[in-house]
C-alpha cells in the first residue's frame, strides 16, 4: 500500500504517544520508511531509543543539535519526506501549525515543509471542544492540512468523549488516503446503518439499542478512500458522516425500499440493525389502558429480509455484498449458518451480549467470515474496524 514511501512522523507530548510505536511498526508492514521526530514533550511518554529501535534509524529531537545540521539540515529534513504526519497532535502543536510560530524542531518543520501535512488530534475533550481548539482546526483545514479523528472514548483522565487519538490502522488507512489516487475512487457503495423504529401505535415502537456508530464509521472509512457512498440509516444517535449521499428512514420497509432505489452498487455493507418483526397491523390511535387490566393483543410478522433479498439477486448484485451477524450466544456457528443462508459474501460476526458493552459502545471484537474461512480481529475502536473493512473492501474491488 506504501511501498517506497517515507513518511515523516512527528510525535507530539501526549499519552497517545504510545500508539506511535505501533505506528511505525504498521508503517512499515506497509512498505513505508518512517522517519520519527519527538518534540520535547513527547519523550516524557516514549523514550527516543524505543521510536528509533522500532523506526531503524536515528529519532530527531533537537533544532539546535550541530551534528544533525550537518548531517540533515531541518530543511532537507522537511523536504525528505513524501507525507509528514503527526500523531499524536496536541492541542499544543495544532496551535503553533495554525499560528506560525517555529521555536522547536517539530514546529519548524512543519513550517519547513512543502510536503502534505496529515494531523492525527489526541487531546482531553474539554481541550478539543475548547473554540481555540476548534479555530485553530478550521485555519488548519483551510491551510490543506489533512485530519483524521479524534474518536469518542475514555480518556486517561477518566473523562468521556471526543479527542481520542485515531487508531494505527486508521492513521494507515487516511495516509493512503492521502497519496492518492484513492483506492476507491470511482466505485460506488451502499451502506446501511443504525437501528429501525417499527410501530406499535401512533407512540410506541419496536427498536434496539444500536447506536450506528459502527454503520457511521464504515460510510466515513469508504468516503475516505474515494467510494461514492450512498448511506441508509435509520434513526442512529450518532451523527450521520459527511460526504455521502444521505437516505433517512425509520422502518425496515422503508430500508429496503431505499436500498432498492440505490440502484446497482460494486459493494453493499448492511451494518443496520433491522428489526426482525413488526406488528401485523397498527393501530390508527394510542392503545389505551383498559379498566379491567386486560392486556393488548400484538400479532407479529416478519420484515423483509433486506440482506437476503440483495445477496440473492439474479440480476444486478453487488460484486460484493456483506451482512453483520450480531449474537449473544454461538456466535460464530450463528454467523457461519447465515452467511450461508442469506447468501452474502461475507459476514462480520460479534458478540453483542451485554456483558461486551459492545452494542451502544465506542469498541467493537469482530470475525471476519468468508467463503475462505475466519479471521478474529482484536477488539478495537469502531472506527478503527472501519478502516480495517474498507481497506479489505477495496482490495477485494480492485
Amino acid at each position: 500500500m506504501l511501498a517506497g514511501k517515507r513518511i515523516l512522523l512527528i510525535i507530539g507530548g501526549g499519552i497517545a504517544a504510545y500508539k506511535a510505536l505501533e505506528l511505525i511498526r504498521r508503517y512499515q508492514d506497509a512498505g513505508a520508511t518512517v522517519t520519527p521526530v519527538l518534540t520535547g514533550a513527547a519523550e516524557q511518554f516514549v523514550t527516543p531509543l524505543s521510536v528509533a529501535a522500532l523506526a531503524g534509524q536515528k529519532a530527531y529531537r533537537d533544532l539546535f543539535d550541530l551534528t544533525d545540521e550537518a548531517e540533515m539540515g531541518h530543511i532537507q529534513l522537511s523536504r525528505a519526506a513524501d507525507l509528514v504526519v503527526v500523531a499524536p497532535a496536541t492541542a499544543d502543536l495544532m496551535a503553533k501549525m495554525a499560528a506560525g510560530l517555529a521555536n522547536d524542531l517539530a514546529s519548524t518543520l512543519l513550517m519547513a515543509t512543502d510536503k502534505a501535512v496529515l494531523i492525527a488530534p489526541a487531546m482531553n475533550v474539554r481541550m478539543w471542544q475548547h473554540p481555540a481548539t476548534q479555530r485553530n482546526l478550521a485555519t488548519l483545514r483551510s491551510d490543506g492540512v489533512q485530519v483524521v479523528g479524534p474518536n469518542d472514548g475514555a480518556m486517561a483522565c477518566g473523562e468521556f468523549g471526543p479527542g481520542r487519538m485515531a487508531e494505527p490502522v486508521e492513521i494507515v488507512t487516511a495516509t493512503v488516503a492521502a497519496f492518492g489516487p484513492k483506492p476507491l475512487t470511482g466505485k460506488r457503495v451502499l451502506v446501511t446503518s443504525g437501528p429501525t423504529h417499527e410501530p406499535i401505535d401512533p407512540v410506541r415502537y419496536i427498536a434496539n439499542r444500536s447506536s450506528g456508530a459502527q454503520g457511521t464509521a464504515i460510510a466515513r472509512a469508504l468516503v475516505d478512500l474515494g467510494a461514492d457512498v450512498t448511506f441508509v440509516t435509520g434513526p442512529a444517535s450518532v451523527a450521520p458522516p459527511e460526504g455521502v449521499r444521505l437516505v433517512r428512514v425509520e422502518t425496515a420497509r422503508a430500508m429496503l425500499e431505499a436500498v432498492i432505489a440505490a440502484g446497482t452498487v460494486d459493494a453493499a455493507v448492511f451494518a443496520a440493525a433491522v428489526a426482525d418483526w413488526r406488528v401485523a397491523t397498527e393501530p390508527d390511535q394510542k392503545i389505551k389502558k383498559t379498566p379491567d387490566g386486560a392486556l393488548p393483543e400484538l400479532r407479529f410478522v416478519e420484515n423483509p429480509d433486506i440482506l437476503a433479498t440483495v445477496s440473492q439477486r439474479t440480476s444486478g448484485r453487488p460484486k460484493l455484498v456483506i451482512g453483520f451477524a450480531a449474537e449473544t450466544q454461538n456466535v460464530l456457528e450463528n454467523a457461519t449458518a447465515k452467511r450461508l443462508r442469506k447468501g452474502c459474501d461475507w459476514i462480520v460476526a460479534n458478540d453483542v451480549s451485554a456483558a461486551t458493552g459492545i452494542m451502544g459502545g465506542v469498541d467493537n471484537a469482530v470475525t471476519l467470515i468468508t467463503a475462505d474461512g475466519t479471521e478474529d480481529w482484536p477488539r478495537m475502536a469502531k472506527t478503527a474496524v472501519a478502516a480495517r473493512l474498507a481497506q479489505r473492501i477495496s482490495e477485494a474491488l480492485s
